[in-house]
């Protein structure tokens, strides 16, 4: 497993109902995908990074900015991100696919390796691991991992729209189907549903812009403790975004979801809205 190819595929649009072009939005003079692509490119273990985005004309402004950076892009589906996924593996011949959402610019390179460093000490044992089920970490450090013939699987045997759409929900789904490991962050804190280090709203990149402002300076490669410490400090940045922790993709599909339940997301954001 040690000499496996890794391959991070990090997925990317322009296109987003709530917040369209957000992850090319400038924090410190940089589109926030670059700032999160060098975050996981300081990761311990050889890996090849890809972008993958859609074939939309819109999406070309992904594809310019990555390049430029020096990041390499794979182009495929629009919705079925299962397919998307499963057609850079092969076009990039990986062993092992980590997927990392473009919506994470505050994501700690440390997560990604103790994620990495579980799934080897488990050699043959697992064949997908997250640290997402049970989530334990702040929204926003999400690390999901499988090898190549449990992608192919999925990919072959996945038909629901949210399973094709969302990627990763068929392995989760069935746990009879594949051996599933799960890191949980060692502090035995759990904060998924209480911090948020995700990029979906405008009030999301303040607060990562602000996390950015405080730490980047003197520690480009900020990590988890720093930010949790800059919030402790300075309660006013957590308040930013604050009312949106804990809302997810699952709420919208919890009448589907048979390993998700009501505690794992933020319904009280949408009912507020709705009165």
């Amino acid at each position: 497993m040690e000499n496996s190819k890794l391959l991070i595929l990090v997925q990317a649009r322009t296109g987003s109902s709530r917040f369209p072009n957000k992850v090319l939005k400038p924090v410190l003079d940089k589109p926030i995908l670059i700032h999160q692509l060098e975050r996981i490119q300081s990761i311990q273990r050889k890996v090849e990074i890809v972008v993958i985005t859609s074939l939309e004309p819109e999406d070309a402004s992904i594809v310019e900015i990555s390049k430029k950076y020096g990041f390499n892009v794979f182009r495929g589906s629009l919705n079925d991100l299962l397919d998307r996924h499963y057609q850079a593996a092969k076009a990039y011949d990986a062993d092992w696919i980590v997927k990392i959402p473009s919506d994470c610019p505050l994501i700690d390179p440390q997560i990604i390796d103790d994620v990495f460093d579980y799934c080897f000490l488990h050699e043959g044992e697992f064949d997908f691991v997250s640290n997402l089920h049970p989530a334990s970490y702040p929204d926003g450090n999400d690390v999901e991992m499988m090898t190549f013939s449990a992608l192919e699987k999925a990919w072959k045997e996945a038909k629901r729209p949210f399973e094709r759409e969302h990627t990763t929900p068929y392995f989760w789904e069935n746990p009879s189907l594949f051996s599933i490991g799960n890191w949980e962050w060692k502090s035995g804190l759990k904060y998924d549903m209480s911090h948020r280090f995700t990029l979906d709203y405008p009030e999301d990149l303040t607060f990562i812009d602000q996390v950015y402002q405080h730490l980047y300076f003197s520690k480009p490669l900020f990590g988890l403790d720093d930010i949790l410490s800059l919030l402790q400090a300075h309660p006013k940045i957590y308040q930013i975004n604050s009312s949106y922790a804990g809302v997810n993709w699952y709420r919208n599909h919890l009448h589907e979801l048979r390993t998700i339940g009501v505690e794992q997301t933020n319904m009280y954001h949408e009912i507020r809205k709705t009165n």
